[in-house]
């Protein structure tokens, strides 16, 4: 009874499962529904625009001087200060003529007595031709009266060797005479070298410029050479950077057809327009040196380093896209249909939109006016749904 009560149980269990199952509610169908992405889209528009090369270089001006002293003196008066701009003609700094003036007047005494020697020397000729003659006509006596056994052959011997030493005074004294005029080129030299320091001891700008650095002081003692102080002139200058010699060509081309670059230099808070003048004829391992000319109206002090951006000759029939719209290095995105569309690009250069970067970029027939994707997706794949964010 046990064995039977307990199947009568088990039987009535399974029962009960079996009509609880058949009576339960039916499940509501699963609806299988494909994840679309939302994505920020740009109407992209295939125009002309310039790419842009981002350099970094040093201020500078082919017209740089550095005035130096001509002789060891004493610094008398500076006139000026770093960073003053001068006219030309403008008193920079004086030497104490004291220390220049010593050395003219010793060479003005040098040149006047070679016009003293020259009138001493022709005067002391005349009278060593006359003792010459006069030594000549004792020696004909001489060797008369010895040849009539009436004179010592030491007499003889004696006037011919006063004939001598006359005619090698008279040679020394022609060749002086001859050598004047180089003596008095040589110390007329001096005179305008020591003219030259007087006036170089008053030193003044010789064109219009900014003064770079004053090297001394009132009172200061300088030496032969010692710089006093340096100048520039503010027109022209340029920025010089290095050019990548991937761009030389195309920038080469673009100066001989006389199409103008414009450059832009960032100089702290400064923003200054500039132009591409000319480029380098050497290059080393950074590229080749490029020269950006600066307006006049420049503030920006000499052997400053700054940042430039030049712009390239401009291109026709590209997109400005953000960089986040490209995927794989070498293509983007279209949306068409709410679906994406590969498309392979060409990048040819960067320029700045609002202050950020964007790419250049060519794509084979592109139609205007497309949406392109701008939402970096790492799973976009061709034919992925998507939806433009409003």
């Amino acid at each position: 009874m046990r064995r039977v009560l307990a199947l009568v149980i088990i039987a009535l269990a399974v029962g009960v499962f079996m009509a609880l199952k058949a009576t339960r509610p039916a499940a509501p169908r699963v609806e299988v529904r494909e994840r679309v992405w939302r994505v920020e889209t740009t109407q992209a528009q295939p125009a002309t625009l310039s790419p842009e090369l981002t350099l970094y270089g040093r201020i500078e001006a082919p017209d740089q001087v550095r005035a130096a002293s001509p002789v060891a003196g004493r610094v008398l008066e500076v006139a000026v200060r770093d960073g003053e701009r001068v006219t030309a003609g403008q008193a920079l700094a004086r030497l104490d003529p004291r220390d220049l003036r010593p050395r003219l007047e010793l060479a003005r005494t040098e040149l006047e007595r070679e016009a003293i020697r020259l009138r001493h020397d022709r005067a002391a000729l005349e009278q060593e031709r006359a003792l010459l003659a006069l030594a000549e006509a004792r020696r004909v006596r001489l060797e008369k009266l010895y040849s009539a056994r009436a004179g010592a052959v030491n007499a003889v011997d004696q006037v011919r060797e006063e004939i001598a030493r006359v005619r090698l005074a008279i040679g020394q004294r022609e060749q002086a005479i001859a050598e004047q005029p180089l003596r008095v080129a040589q110390a007329q030299a001096r005179v305008d070298e020591a003219r030259r320091d007087v006036e170089r001891g008053a030193v003044v700008a010789p064109f219009a410029a900014r003064i770079a650095k004053v090297e001394v002081a009132a009172g200061d003692q300088v030496q032969p050479g010692q710089a006093l102080l340096s100048l520039y002139a503010d027109d022209p200058v340029y920025v010089r950077a290095k050019l990548p010699a991937l761009y030389v060509a195309e920038l080469r081309a673009a100066l001989a057809n006389e199409t103008r670059l414009r450059a832009t230099i960032a100089f702290g808070a400064a923003t200054l327009g500039a132009e591409l003048e000319r480029i380098g004829g050497e290059a080393d391992a950074r590229g080749v040196d490029v020269l950006l000319r600066l307006p006049r109206t420049h503030d920006v002090p000499l052997g400053a380093f700054v940042s430039a951006t030049l712009a390239r000759p401009a291109l026709h029939g590209v997109l400005s896209l953000p960089f986040s719209a490209l995927h794989g290095g070498d293509r983007i995105y279209q949306v068409r249909d709410g679906r994406l569309v590969a498309r392979t690009i060409e990048r040819v250069g960067e320029h700045r939109v609002a202050g950020e970067p964007h790419m250049l970029v060519r794509v084979a027939d592109f139609e205007a006016g497309g949406a392109v994707m701008v939402t970096h997706l790492p799973n976009a794949i061709d034919g992925l749904a998507v939806e433009a964010k409003e």
